[in-house]
């Protein structure tokens, strides 16, 4: 069985390893992930937990970056792999790739794959320098180090017809 990692806990612990005070503004509050060779960011709202990778049971027929559907204490996940889906290369899986599960507020059982965690920042540590180009992205940022971070948009995401059209 899979570990489960609550993201509350995991922002608080964050936090007070960081040693800075409680971050109180979630719509600012991101998650860096790597997708891919490529930096992203996700509001934490917008995901309810981040899991080690669970059991998968692939689902025949499917499209490649469909990998099944995970069991989560009783609940069917349909796991994406983001990199895949979006046009990449399929996801190794390694110690420190990760599910990210939407928040239950999107009322769709979607876990999105990612190649690791990168930990958690502030958005405005960013520079927004673009918008999304397609649907899930909301906007391309740049960081103080000149590198690019694309902002994930779980909600339009989860909501296009290309994504909930997982047969092959």
């Amino acid at each position: 069985m899979a570990k489960r990692i609550n993201i509350k806990d995991f922002q608080a612990t964050l936090s007070e390893k960081m040693g800075g005070a409680a971050m109180t503004d979630p719509v600012a509050t991101v998650l860096g992930v790597l997708v891919g060779e490529d930096r992203w960011l996700v509001h934490m709202h917008d995901v309810s937990e981040v899991l080690q990778m669970p059991k998968i049971t692939p689902v025949p027929l499917t499209h490649s970056w469909f990998l099944g559907v995970a069991n989560v204490q009783g609940d069917l996940y349909g796991i994406t792999d983001l990199a895949s889906y979006f046009g990449g290369i399929n996801t190794l899986i390694e110690q420190k790739t990760r599910i990210l599960l939407a928040s239950s507020r999107f009322e769709v059982n979607s876990g999105l794959l990612v190649r690791r965690t990168l930990g958690i920042r502030h958005i405005t540590d960013f520079e927004r320098i673009k918008d999304g180009v397609h649907s899930g992205m909301a906007g391309i940022y740049k960081d103080r180090q000149g590198q690019n971070w694309y902002e994930l948009n779980i909600q339009d995401l989860v909501r296009d017809e290309d994504f909930l059209q997982i047969a092959a």
